[in-house]
């Protein structure tokens, strides 16, 4: 009960902070904008699948290293537009730490943006990245690098590849009942993974962050998804009900 209430402390302030970065004054109230984006998420990790972490258990191994990429089909952050951009996150838990009860500690937590992206775009990328993932490490160990974001889907198996930095490709599998193999709302859900299809990598590459992970047979999820900011405001306050909840046990 202890993990999941500082889970739950954790993401909850995390995400209260990222999403009122924006708007902590009048000055930046006045800069903050709305958004919504519509796509699909190729989400991937070094757990065994299904990855233990979004029911707030620990990782297969000592650590949890991975993260999703956004591939939006419609999107818009104000008056910007983002049809056709793409944007991932990449972190990795402390040994012994799922990344629920280790949500703000992170070993690393990088933001990949597509480099074909106007410098307008980059920064409502950027802002959209942060108001999903959070400050999910501290400061000194989070980074943005812009890079060719590309998908390439041969029947089942679909491959994202990160620029220089990574590689990672993943299929779904199969229902007992027929049909995709779908997870609805586990522990750690949030709007853009309230319901997804579970699958299994083929591969995982990644050297960065002083990394270099060479997975395979781990933790892959796919969805469609369509999400707002008003969807993860209404998260985060859902999270600090809990919270407060909890401290009056």
């Amino acid at each position: 009960m202890e993990t999941r209430r500082l889970a739950l402390l954790g993401m909850g302030l995390s995400l209260l902070f990222a999403l009122s970065l924006s708007g902590a004054d009048p000055q930046a109230a006045a800069q903050k904008k709305a958004w919504k984006i519509s796509g699909e998420l190729e989400e991937a990790c070094s757990c065994d699948a299904a990855c233990p972490c979004w029911w707030d258990s620990k990782p297969t191994h000592s650590t949890c290293g991975g993260g999703e990429t956004i591939f939006i089909e419609k999107g818009m952050y104000g008056n910007v537009p983002l049809d056709g951009l793409a944007v991932a996150m990449i972190g990795q838990s402390p040994a012994g730490k799922g990344m629920m009860e280790s949500f703000g500690h992170w070993n690393f937590a990088y933001v990949y943006i597509d480099e074909k992206a106007k410098p307008e775009q980059r920064k409502a990328l950027e802002a959209i990245a942060l108001a999903i993932g959070g400050p999910a490490a501290p400061k000194e160990k989070m980074k943005v690098r812009y890079v060719p974001i590309t998908r390439k889907i041969e029947g089942k198996e679909h491959q994202v590849t990160l620029g220089q930095y990574g590689v990672y490709s993943g299929h779904v599998v199969d229902g007992g009942l027929g049909g995709p193999s779908k997870i609805t709302n586990p522990t750690g859900a949030d709007p853009l993974r309230k319901e997804y299809q579970q699958g299994r990598t083929s591969k995982y590459q990644f050297n960065d962050a002083g990394q270099k992970w060479n997975w395979q047979n781990s933790n892959y999820m796919w969805n469609r998804f369509e999400v707002a900011s008003a969807d993860y405001e209404k998260f985060a306050a859902g999270l600090a009900q809990k919270m407060q909840g909890m401290q009056h046990k």
